[in-house]
């Protein structure tokens, strides 16, 4: 599975654009990328708070021709995650259900997913928010980002296309 790239600058939210996409064009799948999100996403109608420097997209894809369920694919889906930041970051990342990725008991990622239907297939769309540069304060939640965790900038060109690798991968082995 291949995914185009579609960079924008600043807009409502990656998964909002991902679901027009799919709506408006005829494509089997996609990543949305931008700098900055306005209304960013986060589980049960929480707001995600996007800094600017961090990571924002949207992986979307036809849930047809996949051979794994849905409940599978969300598991995949923190893992490749968790894949990429283990490039960069050496110690332990863990999972915490339904989709946030930690290290040392603070957030560093969190993912979205939701599914969507048009006509008579099923659309996957996997917001994904890294926090590389900042993160938030947030009470009763600490958060953390891989510059502090690291000591070194990483660049998010490189972020976005060792994650799209690492999803074309792992997607196109799930195709029937």
């Amino acid at each position: 599975m291949k995914f185009k790239k579609f960079k924008f600058k600043k807009i409502n939210s990656t998964n909002h654009t991902a679901i027009n996409f799919i709506k408006k064009r005829n494509l089997r799948s996609g990543m949305i990328i931008s700098e900055s999100q306005k209304k960013g996403r986060g589980q049960y109608g929480k707001k995600w708070i996007s800094l600017k420097g961090n990571l924002f997209v949207s992986f979307f894809y036809e849930l047809n021709n996949l051979t794994v369920s849905l409940k599978t694919l969300t598991k995949i889906n923190c893992l490749l995650v968790k894949k990429l930041l283990s490039l960069y970051y050496k110690k332990k990342i863990t999972y915490k259900k339904p989709n946030d990725l930690l290290i040392d008991k603070k957030k560093i990622c969190g993912i979205l997913q939701e599914t969507i239907k048009k006509t008579d297939k099923m659309y996957l769309i996997v917001g994904i928010g890294i926090n590389l540069e900042k993160h938030p304060n947030i009470n009763n939640y600490p958060s953390t980002n891989l510059y502090d965790l690291i000591g070194q900038k990483v660049s998010i060109s490189e972020i976005e296309n060792k994650l799209k690798k690492i999803f074309e991968l792992k997607l196109t082995k799930l195709e029937k």
